[in-house]
Parts: C-alpha cells; structure tokens; sequence
C-alpha cells in the first residue's frame, strides 16, 4: 500500500483522530475517590504542616499517588511536621480507611498513639511498605502482623516497648526488612522469625532498645539474611553456633552488650561479611586465625573485649578493610613482623592498649589512605621515621605510653605533616629534653594542629617558643613534666586556644596577665568554632569508657596550672576569662588577696585556689579536676 506524504488530508484526519482518543482517555482518568479525600482532609492537621492541598483532585496533591481506578495508593510525607487533627492519636485517625494503600512513609514527623488496639493494620491489607520511623509512636505491636503482603516494616526511633510477640512474624511471608531500633524493647528476640515464616528476610534491627537474654538460635536460619544488628542492648551469653550457617550476612553488628565466649573459627564461612562490629563485649579467646578468608571485610570493630594472643597474619589478607579497631584488648605479639602494605584502603586503624612490642610499623607508610592512627598504651619502641610523611591524610596520631627516644626529632619530622591535627605522645620519650628552638624557630609547620599533648613525659627544659606560631591550636596538655621556667605571655596571645593543662611542673615567675585575655575564652568563640569537628577516633575517659569524647568541643575548658612554683598576685584581669569552665592554681605560692573579679566569671564551674597563700574572702572552692590522660 502506497504511503500518504506528511500533509496528505489523509494524515491530517489521522492525527486529529489520535489526538481525540489519547484526550478522551486522559479526560476519563477516574478522579481521586471521595472517601479517600475525605480520609485525607480529615486526618491531618494541615496548617501546623507545610502542605498545600488545594486543589479538587487530591490525586495531584503532594505525597500523594493514586492507582487506575483513583484510589490513594502511595502516602509519602516524611519530615512534614505531621500532626493529626484535633490531637487524635494515631490508630483513631481515619487513614485506616484508606483501603488501597500499598506504600505508607509518615516517618520524621510528629505523630503519637500507639499499634495494638484496633485493627489498623488489618484494614490496610494491602500495605507493602510501613515507614513510621522517628515519631512519637508508642504502646506495644499487635499480636501478629496480619498482612502477608508487607515487605518493609520500620518503627525505628520512637517509643515501643514491651515483648515483641513470638507470633509476630506468623504471617510475614514477604517481609524482607524489620527494623525497631531506638525504642524501648525488652524480652527476647523470637527465635521463629525464620524457623516457620520469613523466607525473605534480608535485614533485622533491633538495636539501641533493652532487649536482653541470650541470643536465641534461629538467626541461622535465615538463609537471605544479609543484615543483623542487635547492638546496645543487654544480651549476654555466647553467639548461637547456627549464626554462621546464615552464609549471606554481609553485617553482624553486636556492639556494646555482655556477650562472651571465642568468635568461632566458622566465622569464615561468611564470605560475603562486610561489617563485622563486637565491640564494647566480654568476648574472649584469640582473632580467628584464619580470618584473611574474609576478603570482602570493611570495618573490624573489637575492641574493648578480652582478646588475647596474637594478631594472626592472615588479617593482612582483607585488603579491602577502611577501619581496623582492636584496640582495649590483651593482644600481645611483635607488631611489625605484620605487613600492612596491602591494606591501601585503610583510613583508621587502634590497636591502643594491648600488649604489642615492637617498633613502629614500618610497612604502616604504605598505607596511603590513613588518616588515623593510634597505638596508646602498648610497649613499641624506636624512633619515628621520615616515611611517615607518605601519609597525606594523616590527620590524628596517638602514640602515647610507648617507649619511643628521640622527641626532638619526631617533632621535626611531624611538622611537615601538613594534615596532622590532633597529635598526642602522652607519656612517651620519658627524661627527654623538650623539643628546643633549634633549627624550628622560622618553622611553619603544624600549621592545623589543633590538639597537642606532651604530658606524663617528665620532660625537661621550657616551653618552646615555635608553639607560639601554631595558630589553630586549641587544645595544650603539658602537664607532669619538669619543665623550667616562667608561663610564656604568648600563651595569651593564641587565638584559638581554651584548654592549657600546665600542672605539675616546675614553673616559676608570675601568672601572666596576658593569660587572662586568651580569645576563645573571653569572647566564646569555641562555641561556633568548635561546634562541627570530629575527631578520627574516640578518647575514652578512664572510668566511663562508654562515653567517648567524638568532638573537639567536648575537651573542658580550662586553665591549669596547679603543683608549680608561680607567685605574686592573682590579677584582677582573671575576670575577663568570661567563659572559662574550670580554673586550677592550687599548690602554688600566690599570695595577696583573692581578687573580687573571679566573681564575674559567670560560666566558671570548678576552681581551687587551694594550698596558696591568699588572704580576703574565700569564693566556693570547687575541686573536681578532669581526668583525661590516655590520648
């Protein structure tokens, strides 16, 4: 059949014709249904909300998608600021009569009531997806999930509590994440949640609740199972042995409960393991040996356990490994027979307080990617090497309470570590000379160390002028040295300083006024400054290790300068430290009065002037001096 040109009449009729029928279908488009707008207009609060439900066909409205026949069936409106109207709770608002909803996502809002008095799940036989995370929610969950047809349940972050029913899980046929973290859970993890349902089960949370008792056997098998977190509870006891048949687990997250008891050998029959995550626990027994089987491995949290014995070689096999964190175990061995040049993914490694020997790492340097290191509290010995300047990204380094020599030269190699920020060698290079002037006067180095500690090191000499050019500093520990001398007026002039700790040393002279004009704490510029900065690894308070220092802003604020030598008078200027929190000039030999202007220091929260020589009235003497020393 002969084809008709472009503007053959012909084709005109055509198109017209196309274009009636494609305009009748779109015009016969079911609208949204009455009920279901009504549903809608009556359960939420929309003014307290930022939606604009204006128009006639609710359809169009946002958050809102309607199937063929123009019942609602998606409800996506997180983080709108959703309260119900008229202050219902939420299993008495009408949505439930919203009958053809698959997707339901009203998570990071405001809503309250609780799950397990009407059928609220029962009428919405039809849901596939239930996202009510980080509301107000609370109450108990209903005996069982009735639907067979939900795939994603997420009640994270809000206020459940009670058992979670063995039943629950009877007709979850499809489910294939559950996740109830942050709430208020308490009983034991059913064990049937794969023995007789939930085939598809792919991710399990419940962490952060009360969960307690052992962790029943049952995980296993979950043959689909790539996710398990069930950290921050009270579980005790040892893993269930069948946790290792569950072959897809890609995460085991356990973190800060009471488990015990050795991490099996099996465990290398997790190939696809990605996060393996113990840490804070009582498990005990030696690495896995053969735990190089674990190619795919990312981050390797133990610490805080009861690890012994020595690190096996074979760990040098997870090439693939970011964080490797063993550290507050009793692991022993020489650390530098391991070779970690393969780890070139490796961006923060702790392997602090154990009992490794040792020099310093040398294959370490070729991990290029490192940005934190830390070794506290072990036994290396040696001297640091210029290679470490191959580390680009090394941003915090923490080698305190090891037998290292020769701080003068560490210090001059250091420097030209352009990215080091947070730099401790408490109670290293013990009798040392304090790193002097030589040759680092005209330096320009450390120019974003913001966190320096050289205390515990008995230390002798003075403080060092080159300290003077570190513009960024805000955080200088001295303390417990030897060190001579009178406290340097520049002290007063770095801008970012508010935490000076020069206690117990052998220091002389007057306190200068200049201290007392420090920017940071008479201006409070820490507050804005300090406000967003992480550190690359937690520090840990000796007596509450569980809960760590994560940034900057949490180190006190303070000036210390107690067990010294320093005379003369307080000076009235020691008003002008507005925001300081914490003052210490005990066991020194101030004499005169106590100067009235302390009183002004209206954010002070700890002094002593104690063991002094002071007259006049006595202010509230307040000593709880900090504890922070292993860095």
């Amino acid at each position: 059949m002969a084809e008709h040109p472009p503007n053959h009449p012909t084709t005109h009729v055509l198109i017209l014709f196309i274009f009636l029928i494609s305009s009748t279908v779109i015009s016969t488009k079911p609208a949204c249904n009455k009920m279901d707008q009504d549903t809608l207009w009556s359960s939420f609060d929309l003014p307290s909300s930022r939606l604009n439900w204006s128009s006639d066909d609710c359809c169009h409205w946002e958050g809102i998608t309607c199937d063929i026949a123009g019942r609602v069936a998606h409800l996506s409106l997180p983080s709108k600021g959703l309260k119900l109207k008229g202050g219902n709770i939420f299993p008495l608002s009408l949505i439930g009569n919203l009958t053809h909803l698959t997707h339901l996502n009203l998570s990071h809002n405001s809503l309250e009531g609780s799950l397990d008095q009407t059928g609220f799940f029962s009428s919405l036989s039809r849901l596939e997806i239930i996202d009510l995370s980080y509301n107000l929610l609370s109450g108990e969950l209903p005996f069982s999930l009735p639907s067979s047809n939900i795939r994603m349940l997420d009640l994270s972050s809000n206020h459940f509590h009670g058992a979670i029913p063995s039943s629950f899980f009877k007709q979850a046929w499809n489910l294939t994440s559950f996740n109830v973290s942050n709430n208020t859970f308490s009983g034991a993890i059913p064990s049937s949640i794969c023995l007789h349902s939930s085939p598809l089960i792919q991710v399990l949370d419940f962490s952060v609740n009360n969960f307690n008792g052992s962790i029943s056997c049952g995980v296993g098998k979950c043959s689909k199972l790539q996710v398990f977190r069930a950290g921050h509870n009270n579980f005790s006891g040892i893993l269930p042995n069948d946790i290792y048949d569950a072959t897809k687990l890609e995460e085991i997250s356990l973190p800060d409960n009471s488990l015990y008891g050795a991490i099996s050998e099996r465990i290398v029959n997790l190939t696809n393991l990605r996060i393996l995550e113990f840490n804070f626990n009582g498990m005990s027994g030696v690495v896995p040996r053969s735990i190089g089987k674990l190619s795919k491995l990312k981050l390797l949290l133990l610490q805080f356990n009861n690890l012994k014995g020595f690190l096996p070689s074979s760990l040098m096999n997870c090439t693939n490994l970011i964080e490797l964190n063993l550290g507050y175990n009793s692991l022993e061995g020489n650390i530098s027979v391991l070779n970690f040049s393969k780890l070139n993914q490796l961006t923060k490694l702790d392997l602090g307080s154990n009992y490794l020997t040792g020099v310093f790492p040398i294959s370490l340097y070729s991990c290029k990617s490192l940005r934190a290191i830390r070794f506290t509290i072990n036994r290396l010995e040696g001297e640091i090497q210029p290679e470490i300047l191959s580390l680009k990204f090394l941003s915090l380094l923490s080698l305190g309470y090891n037998r290292l020599t020769n701080i003068t030269g560490a210090m001059k190699i250091l420097m030209h570590c352009k990215s080091l920020v947070f730099l401790a060698f408490t109670g290293s290079f013990v009798g040392e000379q304090m790193p002097a002037n030589v040759r680092m006067v005209d330096f320009d180095g450390f120019q974003n160390l913001q966190f320096l500690s050289l205390a515990n090191c008995q230390l002798t000499g003075q403080i060092p002028t080159y300290l003077s050019k570190l513009k960024k500093l805000e955080i200088l520990y001295l303390a417990n040295n030897r060190i001579t001398g009178s406290i340097p007026s520049w002290l007063g002039t770095l801008p970012r300083l508010y935490s000076l700790e020069l206690s117990s040393n052998l220091l002389t002279g007057e306190f200068p006024k200049e201290l007392c004009r420090l920017p940071m704490l008479v201006s409070g510029g820490f507050v804005v400054q300090g406000a967003k900065k992480d550190l690359e690894l937690p520090l840990y308070r000796p007596f509450d290790h569980r809960a760590p220092i994560l940034e900057y802003k949490y180190f006190p604020i303070l000036i210390g300068v107690s067990n010294n030598t320093i005379s003369g008078n307080i000076p009235i200027e020691i008003g002008q430290l507005q925001h300081l929190h914490q003052l210490d000039l005990s066991n020194n030999n101030f004499s005169g009065n106590i100067p009235d202007q302390i009183s002004n220091m209206k954010s002070l929260e700890h002094l002593n002037l104690s063991m002094n020589h002071l007259s006049g009235k006595n202010p509230i003497i307040i000593d709880k001096p900090y504890i922070l020393e292993r860095f």
